[in-house]
């Protein structure tokens, strides 16, 4: 048996799932970006009329994502210390690998306590944002 968990305050996903799945002692999120509840702009993505994209700032997008994951955490009555493992995709690699890690060890500063960490590159994500995350944490 599993229970869905909503969030009230990370950002709407952009498809028909839940933010996050309790199956026994574990908390799966579903792929989390770095949107705004109720706001169609990405913090960090600067759009033309079009919808070209036409600035990026990682930093912004990064913790904008985290942001959004300690909201869902907070909704299933989890905390930053149940992350137990982390995928990380990135749609520019080069670029932003070393500015993950940075921010990484910033919002994980107990080396005893940082969850795994898996990072892989891909072509695009399903909006134009450069950085999504799947978490999978301990339910309390």
């Amino acid at each position: 048996m599993s229970d869905i968990v909503i969030s009230s305050r990370a950002a709407e996903p952009v498809g028909p799932y839940p933010h996050a799945r309790r199956v026994g002692d574990l908390l799966f999120l579903s792929g989390i970006g770095p949107r705004e509840r109720g706001m169609t702009a990405i913090p960090g993505v600067a759009q033309d009329p079009t919808g070209a994209v036409i600035a990026r700032d990682f930093d912004v997008q990064a913790r904008a994502v985290f942001a959004n994951v300690r909201a869902v955490l907070d909704a299933a009555g989890a905390s930053w210390d149940d992350i137990v493992d982390v995928t990380c995709f990135l749609t520019h690699m080069p670029e932003a690998f070393a500015a993950l890690t940075r921010i990484w060890a910033d919002q994980f500063p107990d080396e005893a306590t940082r969850p795994c960490r898996t990072t892989v590159e891909v072509t695009r994500l399903p909006t134009p944002i450069d950085i999504e995350l799947k978490v999978i944490a301990r339910a309390p």
